[in-house]
């Protein structure tokens, strides 16, 4: 069955990581544990598919507390498919967004692209490392390699980052070539991503504890005993720098407007 067939392809890419990546994301997740020691935040920031790994990381069950994807509603299909490709093509874009951000010094940034040529993910890249932030980017190095910058810098999202996570994903993303279809089908750059993200997050918790620090991380708010005020007491010291968060806001902890 081709679907088997597609199951089989993504294990191999989860064990190429495995084996390949296991030095990037110790270090990507000691760049996570220094930013989370020094007081500072993660900033998380994808285009089109590639925000699904940011969303991946925040608010999320088994996660850390400390993250801020970094959402503008045309990079994530909301005002439409197509202008989300060209938003993320848009020179001057992503610094204008990172504008409307508290980013600090003592912060790390997670930068997803797949193919890594955009303008957007490059340019909120050099925004980062402007303000001293370590750039952790990750994205397909066999795609990008082969692939021309679309960024007025020349450059590809792995040449500027701090350390670079290859999610061994081929170009194209498509797992799968099928009778009858010219293109590949299976995408494959998400379960990489979101398997990449969570383990640097892993590795990161691992190193603050070796140092004695504390780990903010979010239970379940589905599990017995769990209530929005045990969140909220984990969330309350990033409220004022992460965006989305509403701990001491009832209006929007309610859905109002």
């Amino acid at each position: 069955m081709s679907f088997t067939s597609y199951i089989e392809r993504l294990q191999s890419i989860l064990e190429r990581i495995k084996r390949e990546q296991s030095h990037t994301i110790k270090q990507a997740g000691h760049y996570v544990a220094d930013a989370l020691a020094a007081g500072g935040i993660i900033h998380a920031f994808g285009t089109g598919h590639s925000h699904l790994i940011a969303d991946e990381a925040f608010f999320r069950a088994g996660g850390i507390a400390a993250v801020n994807p970094i959402l503008h509603e045309r990079l994530i299909f909301l005002k439409g498919a197509l202008e989300s490709t060209r938003a993320e093509r848009e020179a001057g874009f992503a610094g204008k967004l990172l504008a409307t951000e508290n980013v600090q010094s003592a912060d790390a940034g997670i930068i997803i692209s797949n193919s890594g040529r955009n303008a957007a993910p490059i340019e909120m890249a050099l925004e980062m490392k402007k303000h001293g932030l370590r750039v952790i980017a990750i994205t397909s190095l066999e795609q990008s390699r082969t692939s021309q910058s679309l960024d007025s810098s020349g450059k590809r999202l792995f040449e500027i980052a701090d350390v670079t996570i290859d999610n061994c994903t081929p170009p194209g993303d498509g797992l799968l070539t099928l009778p009858g279809l010219k293109t590949t089908i299976g995408p494959s750059s998400t379960v990489a991503g979101a398997t990449i993200i969570n383990s640097v997050i892993i590795e990161a918790a691992s190193e603050l504890l070796r140092r004695g620090e504390l780990v903010p991380v979010l239970p379940s708010a589905n599990l017995e005993g769990v209530s929005e005020q045990t969140l909220s007491k984990v969330l309350q010291r990033y409220q004022q720098r992460i965006r989305y968060l509403d701990v001491d806001n009832p209006a929007k902890a309610h859905g109002e407007r």
